[in-house]
């Protein structure tokens, strides 16, 4: 299917361009030389971004009306869906891509959606030649992406886990929103199925490498699980994410992000970490960073950008793990912050 372009650019639509990730997906974007359109649910909020000063189309767009969606989604070749809660949100936004002829991809840290997603739009996108992809954000890609770097040519494990270190997290308040929506029961993979989240959830210690140290951490498995048993065999696989961060959400006091440079990204630092273990071998592989809602936007346009380059043949719903060559991907978006190393005989 050809992409359908603008002056040479490939036409990408940001559903949720006026919300916090939204304006950092359509910034980076525009970085690559790529011809965002940004699409929202509130015109009025779409305005007030000023986006239309820099020459960015804006198209209003309900999920409680499918034809403005269709008409939202005209001649472009993507979809990157960055308005939450994804449970709202995916399935219609999804739905009228495929309808649009566009590839789809979201940033949901939500299991539920993500696996929804996956499910739902495997057959449709397969038979339209078109690729479907969730949760292709920090919280969910990210780790998959590492996860799959470490296991390289292992194509099933004894043992996966994530470790996500954040100094702070200050939420958005879309995350807020999210949270207070999301009640779905979290899933992890245990004796090799998916299954409900342990209560109270585990805790341990993690030996990150400076300058976090050792962490204290908190299980919290969010759509990385779904992402990683969907093309991975393991008996087990655990997501942990620092207490001290998980205290900040949990918050109601906490403020949101604060920008402190000319990109908008908040002074947040983050370290995250895959652990596959096989037999007595032991691999990882690390990337650090700024501000994990910036983070997203390099993450989900570097998938925009391959797909469209037809940097992957693969068509249906997937995970990017399974999608993407993950080392050469991370090395791309973080080519002084990715690292894989491995251990044991």
């Amino acid at each position: 299917m050809p992409d359908k372009k603008s002056g040479g650019k490939s036409r990408v639509a940001v559903y949720g361009a006026a919300g916090h990730t939204g304006r950092f997906v359509v910034s980076e974007l525009l970085r690559r030389g790529m011809t965002p359109v940004a699409a929202g649910r509130d015109t009025s909020r779409l305005l007030a971004t000023g986006l239309e000063d820099s020459g960015v189309e804006l198209r209003g767009a309900s999920i409680d009306d499918p034809a403005s969606l269709d008409q939202a989604f005209v001649d472009v070749a993507m979809v990157i869906n960055c308005a939450g809660p994804f449970l709202d949100t995916a399935e219609t936004v999804a739905a009228a891509a495929l309808r649009a002829g566009a590839h789809y991809l979201d940033v949901t840290a939500e299991q539920a959606s993500a696996t929804a997603t996956l499910e739902h739009f495997a057959e449709p996108a397969r038979r339209a030649g078109l690729l479907v992809m969730p949760a292709m954000g920090f919280f969910g890609g990210l780790a998959d992406l590492l996860v799959t770097a470490a296991a390289g040519d292992w194509e099933s494990v004894d043992d996966v886990a994530i470790g996500i270190a954040l100094d702070s997290w200050h939420p958005t308040q879309g995350t807020r929103l999210t949270g207070a929506r999301n009640t779905a029961q979290r899933l992890m993979v245990t004796g090799g199925a998916l299954a409900p989240l342990a209560l109270p959830a585990a805790t341990r210690a993690w030996d990150f490498p400076p300058p976090f140290a050792r962490q204290e951490m908190v299980e919290m498995p969010l759509s990385e699980v779904v992402l990683v048993a969907r093309h991975l065999r393991t008996r087990e696989l655990h997501t942990y994410l620092s207490a001290a961060a998980l205290n900040d959400i949990r918050d109601p006091a906490t403020p949101p992000p604060q920008p402190v440079d000319a990109h908008g990204r908040s002074a947040q630092r983050f370290l995250v970490e895959a652990i596959v273990q096989k037999g007595g071998l032991e691999r990882r592989a690390r990337v650090g960073g700024r501000d994990i809602y910036a983070f997203s936007a390099p993450l989900v346009c570097e998938a925009a950008e391959r797909i469209l380059d037809h940097r992957t043949t693969a068509r249906g719903a997937f995970a990017p793990g399974a999608a993407f060559d993950a080392a050469s991907f991370l090395g791309a978006i973080a080519p002084d912050a990715f690292t894989t190393e491995a251990r044991g005989a």
